[in-house]
């Protein structure tokens, strides 16, 4: 998402990674959920915080993969699309 207000000494809004939002549907999602809510302003995340993490491991759970073993190797450690942070959203599956 974009910030709420303009910021000083820019033209425009800058990214807001702590207030976005995303359409999903199909297989899998239940529809006429909406999940989470932001404050006022729409700067950041009140109801049900929701990171992008979550929204990959949800992705990935929808389209048959187990998002923890999905690890790639790099400088000595197997990472993971969804870090160690991500959690599937399991209030917006069907």
């Amino acid at each position: 998402g974009r910030m709420p207000t303009h910021q000083a000494g820019t033209a425009g809004r800058d990214h807001n990674p702590d207030g976005f939002t995303c359409w999903m549907m199909g297989a899998g999602v239940k529809g006429g959920v909406r999940h989470g809510a932001t404050d006022e302003f729409g700067r950041r995340a009140e109801v049900h915080p929701t990171t992008v993490w979550d929204f990959y491991a949800t992705v990935l759970h929808l389209l048959g993969f187990e998002h923890e073993k999905l690890t790639w190797y790099h400088n000595g450690l197997d990472r993971r699309l969804t870090d160690v942070h991500g959690h599937v959203i399991q209030q917006i599956l069907a």
